[in-house]
Formats: C-alpha cells, sequence, structure tokens
C-alpha cells in the first residue's frame, strides 16, 4: 500500500522506504525526505524545532535519538529479529508516521 500522508505520498525515497529494506533510512542520511521525517518528529513532539533546523535534512544525532524515542513509545519492533527499537526508519516506521499524520491531517 503506498504512503497515503500529504506529508509523505510524493516522496520517492520514504515510499521505497516503504517496500525496500535497502532504502531505509538510516543516521547520516541526507536529502529532503530526512526533512519529511523530522517535519513529521517535530508534529508529535519527539523533536524540537530547534534541533531539526540545526539538522536540517540532515539524519543527524538529534533525529537520531528522536527517531528511537519515537519507536520505543509506539513499540515499534520487529519480534522477527529483534528485542529493542532500533534507530531506523524502516518500513513499519515509516508506516506508523504516515498513519499518524494521515490521522491528524484529516481531522
Amino acid at each position: 500500500m503506498p504512503l497515503r500522508s500529504q506529508l509523505f505520498s510524493g516522496s520517492k525515497e520514504l515510499q521505497a522506504c516503504l517496500t525496500t529494506d535497502a532504502a531505509h533510512v538510516v543516521p547520516g542520511a541526507r536529502g529532503e525526505h530526512v526533512a519529511l521525517i523530522q517535519s513529521a518528529l517535530v508534529r508529535f513532539r519527539f523533536l524540537s524545532i530547534d534541533d531539526a533546523r540545526s539538522e536540517a535534512r540532515f539524519y543527524g544525532p538529534r533525529t537520531t535519538a528522536a527517531v528511537l524515542a519515537y519507536k520505543r513509545e509506539f513499540k515499534i519492533i520487529n519480534r522477527n529479529y529483534q528485542s529493542s527499537a532500533d534507530n531506523i526508519v524502516g518500513r513499519m516506521t515509516i508506516a506508523s508516521l504516515d498513519h499518524g499524520i494521515f490521522v491528524v491531517d484529516d481531522l
């Protein structure tokens, strides 16, 4: 299923993240797709606006910490091979962020 939120639906990188393991977004990544993830994390209050600005379009330490906090809060863990959350935006994480933004924007 494609990404549905207005925030994410136009991003080829994030759409690929939803379907392909090699396209997962990892610390150190740069680009507009990282800025979109940061925007969602700001909206959900896992990343401050100042931290998002300081790491704009860069998946740096503050964004990494925010992703990990988000995943811990929502228990996003692939139980097939994980026992705790990691700091990677993969299929489950992007699907969760997309769903959350879609629901919030629809209110």
